[in-house]
């Protein structure tokens, strides 16, 4: 079968490649078989033994004549289908045409965008000869097509980029090669791809001309390493003139607070108060641009820390009560109950905000007063801080730009209030940094709203719980008579959510007349609407409350009052915690002297506008202050002599350490040691480094040693720590923490005291 295959498929090829003489053959064959028949036919009936008949004849040659026109008929059927197949195979043969030709310019089009277009573009075969190219790349070797085809050219690498491979294969990297105009980086991506079936593989390389792009990308590098170490420039050279100017401001807020505590004329206590003030405010401008300093570095650490998040906000007020005070104004807060006790946060960030908001608003209100409001904010997990105060308000047109760095409402208020513009920058900054934001609402002449919102998690160890039991005031009255103000609105709110039923009244003569009105539970009157109304109503609600408070300021809590005529009394900004105390507890017949008496509740307990004079600890502890500037060092020595202590002054490191070892091998070493970073010849670093070294050769006490640094940057603080230091105070010197300090450690089990 595959042999009469192999015959036929041959015979078809002859016939295509020799039509003319396959038809002559064909011919002839046809008209030699018909010869033959014919004459074979017509001469056997001639001979006398043929047996001619001429109706066998006759029938014989109708019967040739049929199959000749069957014949005929058949040809004819099979000649109509044969034109019929090759009408057919014409169109498709106009059809193969077409798409030949379609193919054709399709190709043409192709190796004519190859050809024009800016990439580069060879293929290699095997054996890295090239076997196309396109115009680019001949262009910028600097020859033609015809002579780099065939060959295994390749452009010069003058520097390898970083190689890196796809998914699919395809390997991708930079090169800088020397070409006929110079240097160029080149982006290449190389693959291997098969343009014929039952060819090999050819390496297709694409490259891009990206040197524009590579230069640009190593400027914006250099920029950024140049700026990197600018700022790294600027932050050192903060860090060093904070250190140059904390120090001499040391001295001067250090030796003006002796001086107050000296006996003074009323002159002189009003120039030293002045000097104090004007190196307060000296530091806090400072602490502003350190902080931005930080910000603008990426330097902003943040703790995530539990903190009390009622005792946070009202040690917010507390602290400037004092200056709201003083300009008559009102401050008070306001915690929702259904806060968690403590949350997880950094406390001294959220504080530092709270305290530039509520400042803000202190120095623009004239009347009225800020209210420092805490509530859920509207997203779960948020909480929410508002800053309200009746102050001067801003316009709509410069709440846009007060957060920027350096900016104010405007001039005039720049130039009445003072200020850096600093502070909301700074605040914005820490907030978003926190993961929160801040946003103000605010209307001239009105006051103005800050709002503060910030995830904050409740602590594990919270349970949702506070400190205190509210007081069950459920059905029960309670008389509120204060001028209308911030702190009488929240003092209300507060009672109201207690179950209480307010009835809050600026007037003392509708106080009186509702006084016999029905039993009440509690009658609380503010001082701020005169002694005498005070001492009036307290004594007319003698017969119809049993508990009479009155709320007081820090300024006037030592003034006398009447002993009979109140059970107790509360310092404003009130405490909630002894707010609910005081009207939970058994009522009182009578009130202690209140002029006699520092504090009735030890929960009210708020510093004096003037700090009294330090207790010296009952056995002195003996301290090694290392400390080359001069100011400084007598400064120390003063404080820490009327705190009871025993001081040696050391100028220098090699001094301390000198005196530390001295100290050790006459039996009676330091208590305590505190080391100045920055000192001549050995500083406070490599001293301490010492001391730890010797302590560990010779085991037995350990010394404490406390940095005293004017530097606040982080890393300053860590390097004190991995020194071996115990802690730090920063300079200027706070009193109050120093004092805190020391009596820590006098009474820890490590000081023999």
């Amino acid at each position: 079968m595959g042999r009469a295959f192999r015959i036929k498929l041959r015979m078809r090829r002859f016939r295509r490649r020799h039509p003319r003489l396959s038809f002559a053959i064909r011919s002839l064959l046809i008209f030699t078989a018909a010869f033959g028949a014919a004459y074979g036919f017509i001469a056997g009936s001639r001979t006398e033994n043929s047996g001619y008949d001429p109706n066998a004849f006759a029938i014989g040659a109708s019967f040739l004549f049929a199959l000749a026109c069957v014949a005929l008929a058949t040809l004819s059927i099979r000649l109509r289908w044969v034109n019929k197949r090759l009408r057919t195979l014409a169109l498709h043969n106009e059809a193969l045409i077409d798409r030949n030709w379609e193919l054709k310019e399709a190709e043409e089009r192709a190796r004519s965008l190859f050809e024009s277009q800016g990439d580069l573009i060879v293929l290699r075969d095997h054996d890295g000869r090239i076997t196309f190219v396109n115009d680019a790349y001949c262009e910028l070797a600097g020859q033609p097509a015809g002579a780099l085809i065939g060959s295994r050219f390749n452009f010069e690498v003058v520097e390898q980029g970083e190689t890196a491979l796809e998914a699919n294969g395809t390997r991708v990297h930079d090169q800088k090669i020397a070409t006929q105009v110079g240097p160029r980086w080149i982006a290449w991506r190389e693959g291997w791809v098969r343009s014929d079936a039952g060819q090999p593989a050819e390496l297709r390389c694409v490259g891009r001309d990206v040197t524009d792009r590579t230069e640009t990308e190593r400027a914006l590098a250099e920029a950024r390493d140049q700026a990197d170490a600018a700022n790294r420039a600027k932050s050192r050279f903060l860090a060093m003139a904070s250190h140059e100017i904390r120090t001499p401001l040391n001295g001067i807020i250090g030796m003006s607070g002796l001086l107050l505590e000296t006996s003074l004329t009323q002159e002189q206590t009003t120039y030293a108060k002045a000097v104090k003030t004007s190196g307060e405010a000296l530091m806090a401008l400072i602490e502003e641009l350190l902080d931005y300093s930080k910000i603008e570095a990426g330097k902003l650490d943040l703790e995530q820390r539990p903190f009390a998040l009622t005792t946070l906000i009202e040690e917010v007020t507390e602290l400037l009560a004092p200056r709201a005070q003083a300009k008559h104004l009102e401050i008070a807060a306001y915690v929702d109950e259904n806060l968690p006790h403590e949350v997880v946060g950094d406390a001294a960030r959220l504080r530092q905000v709270l305290l530039n908001l509520a400042g803000n608003a202190i120095k623009f209100t004239s009347t009225g007063g800020v209210a420092l409001i805490v509530e859920p904010g509207i997203w779960p997990g948020h909480i929410s801080f508002l800053v309200r105060d009746t102050g001067i308000g801003i316009a709509p047109e410069a709440q846009a730009r007060i957060f920027r760095e350096f900016e104010q409402a405007d001039e005039r208020i720049a130039r009445s209030y003072g200020g850096t513009g600093l502070g909301l920058s700074i605040s914005e900054r820490i907030v978003r940094r926190m993961g929160g934001r801040i946003t103000l609402v605010s209307e001239p002449g009105k006051g103005s709203t800050f709002e503060v919102s910030l995830p904050l998690g409740a602590a594990e160890s919270s349970a949702g719980q506070n400190t205190f039991e509210s007081p069950d005031l459920a059905g029960k009255s309670v008389l509120l008579a204060a001028p209308t103000s911030i702190e009488a609105s929240l003092i209300a709110r507060r009672l109201e959510r207690w179950g209480g039923q307010t009835c809050v009244v600026s007037d003392i003569e509708v106080a009186l007349v509702l006084l016999p009105e029905r039993s009440w539970h509690a009658v609380l009157i503010d001082r701020a609407l005169g002694a005498d109304m005070a001492e009036r109503l307290g004594e007319a609600a003698r017969d119809y409350a049993a508990r009479r408070l009155i709320l007081l300021t820090p300024a006037t809590r030592h003034e006398q009052m009447p002993r009979d005529a109140f059970t107790g009394y509360l310092v404003k900004p009130l405490r909630v915690a002894s707010l609910a105390a005081r009207l939970a507890r058994a009522p009182e017949v009578a009130s202690p002297d209140l002029a006699g008496d520092p504090m009735i509740e030890p929960a009210d307990t708020k510093s004096d506008v003037e700090s009294a004079p330090a207790t010296p600890i009952a056995h002195g502890l003996s301290v090694l202050v290392a400390e080359d500037n001069e100011i400084n060092a007598l400064l120390m020595r003063s404080l820490l002599t009327r705190l009871g202590h025993r001081v040696v002054i050391a100028i220098n490191g090699e001094a301390a350490l000198e005196s530390w070892l001295a100290a050790k091998s006459a039996g009676t070493p330091y208590d305590l040691v505190l080391m100045d970073v920055q000192m001549p010849q050995l500083d406070g670093i490599e001293t301490t480094k010492r001391i730890r070294v010797l302590e560990a050769a010779e085991p037995g006490r350990h010394t404490p040693i406390l940095a005293l640094t004017a530097n606040t940057l982080v890393e300053d603080r860590y390097a004190c720590f991995e020194a071996g230091m115990d802690g730090f105070l920063i300079k200027p010197l706070d009193r109050e923490k120093l004092t805190e300090a020391l009596a820590q450690l006098a009474a820890s089990r490590q000081l023999a005291v």
